[in-house]
């Protein structure tokens, strides 16, 4: 009588899944921090609902997934068969494997590599959206890709990642956007005078949120401001958004609180903002 265990030889017709210590999955794990992202060019897309939008970018050829690694076949059937249709290399991995290319504390077992947009402030204007949301000195990369999600449900036609803000492809920034940001596109300069004058000439108004505007959302509806062409800029979760850069909008606007609340965070401030835009820019 035989047994099976961790060391046993696979069966017949069977492909034996890579171990954390595989070539190919160490190189990948580079793939959790950004140096190694802007080294490769490449990030990863973490859980169903990301490789799922990962792969449909893949066959519309707005965006190429290198590689796909899952821990059982049959859980993943869907996605590793879409995979291998658009000629994706798909790798089997252990639970361990898998964890290691992960950031959660529950690893979902499906990982995609995909190349990493390099998409210019000029590119993602080119369009002329009418409304852009714009990160200055975000650091939690779960807001900023909550801000993504937003930006995508709201219509935006661009996310903009300005100065020191969180990498939009940080693990949690792309897990907290749920595909949106294989939606529009999302750009990144460190420059932030460099990415509201952009937005000016691509016809935008530039407009800040800030807790301690005199003016808010509600008597700029009223006025019909929230209907022109708006690049929301958002500050970070601490301080907001610097005098220098106020300096340089065209306004700024609080979001009116009615109850007892001191105030709301980014993501939250930025969702009720983005979508007064996108109302008053759908009555028209």
């Amino acid at each position: 009588m035989t047994t099976e265990g961790p060391s046993a030889a696979p069966r017949p017709g069977t492909t034996t899944p890579l171990t954390e210590r595989s070539s190919r999955v160490a190189v990948a794990r580079k793939l959790t921090r950004r140096a190694g992202r802007e080294k490769a060019g490449a990030f990863l897309a973490e859980g169903a609902q990301a490789v799922g939008e990962a792969l449909t970018a893949h066959a519309d050829g707005v965006l190429r997934v290198r590689d796909v690694f899952a821990t059982e076949q049959s859980r993943h059937a869907e996605f590793l068969d879409r995979a291998r249709a658009e000629s994706v290399p798909v790798h089997l991995v252990t639970e361990r494997a898998a964890a290691s290319l992960s950031e959660t504390v529950t690893p979902q077992g499906l990982v995609a590599v995909c190349d990493l947009p390099d998409t210019t402030l000029s590119a993602a204007l080119t369009a002329r959206p009418k409304l852009v949301a714009v990160l200055v000195g975000v650091a939690d990369p779960g807001n900023a890709g909550t801000v993504v999600r937003v930006a995508d449900a709201a219509g935006a036609g661009a996310v903009l990642f300005a100065g020191d803000t969180v990498d939009a492809y940080n693990g949690k920034a792309v897990r907290a956007s749920t595909g949106s940001l294989f939606h529009l596109p999302v750009a990144r300069d460190r420059d932030v005078a460099a990415v509201l004058s952009a937005c000016r000439a691509a016809g935008l108004r530039l407009v800040g949120a800030d807790g301690y505007a005199t003016g808010d959302l509600d008597t700029a509806d009223r006025g019909g401001e929230l209907a022109e062409p708006t690049a929301w800029v958002f500050g970070g979760e601490a301080h907001g958004l610097p005098d220098e850069v106020k300096s340089e909008l065209d306004t700024t606007l609080r979001v009116p609180l009615y109850g007892r609340a001191e105030s709301l965070n980014l993501a939250t401030a930025a969702a009720v903002c983005l979508y007064a835009s996108a109302r008053a820019q759908h009555r028209q």
